[in-house]
């Protein structure tokens, strides 16, 4: 049976809230979050951070994860999230900590208010049904076939996507893609070039799981939930 490894995936130089990922949050810093969930899942072998920072690392280490230094290269802000994940799971691979059959979990910082019941529904869902990639979702507040809007080339603006809706309710139904998990294998990693490659499906999430901390606003919003009943 394959095991199941969890990840965290932080760099050390967040520029929307400098130090994200070590900063605290009710007390515990963003990336213990994420860490201390993934220890409450049964399913979970170990829980591994990479990054290129020592301080981040310190932090991932003190609450029992296990350490992947990143390269440089994969650490910059230009610097692809799948890439570093390839990186991840060739590191397990070639140490001979995992094979291509396991299931790779990707729970990153930013989504500290995601719950057990997330995790466990969404990696439910992806084992029920033969998928190559799990990704979490939440209703989207726009709809580019409604009210989203783009420069036009020829001047003013339009709608990102060209239809017939004229309501709300007549426009196809859309989502963003939130950061509260991604489920796939070590081999699919491997040999696909994105998330949205092979056979997708989605897990639904709240809007308040689905808060993702890339702004002070957000980590504003994280706090205020922090203090509200769910």
């Amino acid at each position: 049976m394959p095991n199941v490894f969890a990840f965290t995936f932080a760099r050390g130089g967040s520029k929307g809230v400098p130090r994200k990922n070590v900063r605290l949050l009710g007390g515990k810093p963003l990336i213990g979050w994420a860490i201390d969930l993934s220890r409450e899942l049964p399913f979970v072998a170990a829980h591994y951070v990479s990054t290129d920072d020592d301080e981040i690392a310190a932090v991932g280490k003190r609450f029992g994860a296990n350490i992947i230094q990143r390269p440089n290269e994969l650490a910059s802000d230009t610097a692809s999230e799948w890439l570093a994940w390839q990186h991840a799971v060739t590191h397990l691979i070639d140490r001979g900590l995992a094979t291509k059959e396991d299931v790779f979990l990707s729970l990153p910082a930013t989504a500290p208010l995601r719950t057990l019941a997330d995790i466990q529904g969404a990696y439910q869902q992806y084992v029920d049904n033969g998928l190559d990639i799990l990704v979490t979702a939440t209703d989207a507040q726009r709809n580019p076939y409604f009210n989203m809007l783009k420069p036009s080339v020829h001047g003013g603006f339009e709608l990102v996507c060209q239809g017939e809706a004229h309501r709300r309710q007549d426009a196809p139904e859309c989502y963003d893609m939130t950061t509260v998990c991604y489920i796939t294998t070590f081999g699919f990693i491997q040999s696909a070039t994105g998330v949205l490659d092979g056979r997708v499906d989605m897990y639904r999430v709240s809007p308040r799981s689905a808060v993702d901390i890339d702004t002070e606003q957000d980590f504003r919003l994280a706090e205020f939930y922090l203090t509200e009943p769910l």
